[in-house]
């Protein structure tokens, strides 16, 4: 009784069938290398973007508002759906801006430069 095991195990007929398997294949293609924090994924650099927190007219929330960034119509659409889900929170564009739900003025120079703009300005 010391010789069997305690419980079956259903995998223990596959093991002679590992050696049969053929070796794994090499990736075909190569990671591609990160672009520069010096321009976005199109190419382009933008010249400045100022982000400032507004409270008033909102009814005491906060908000982060993005100006000055002269981007397109589809463009800001882009940088709104990046933004909101890199920053998980929500947001809307209302002009020219893009205004995005709470206080985001520390974590949003990084992300901005990485898309490619060059000056951001942090007002109150």
């Amino acid at each position: 009784m010391a010789d069997e095991p305690r419980f079956n195990n259903p995998f223990a007929s596959l093991g002679p069938l590992k050696e049969r398997l053929p070796a794994a294949p090499e990736p075909a293609v190569p990671p591609t290398p990160a672009p520069s924090p010096a321009t976005s994924k199109t190419g382009r650099s933008y010249a400045r973007a100022v982000v400032r927190m507004e409270r008033s007219g909102r009814g005491g929330k906060e908000v982060t508002v993005i100006e000055q960034l002269d981007l397109t119509a589809a463009e800001r659409d882009e940088w709104l759906k990046a933004l909101k889900a890199s920053l998980g929170c929500g947001g809307v564009i209302e002009g020219d801006d893009i205004v995005l739900q709470g206080d985001h003025r520390k974590r949003l120079p990084k992300i901005l430069t990485a898309r490619g703009v060059r000056k951001i300005i942090l007002s109150n």
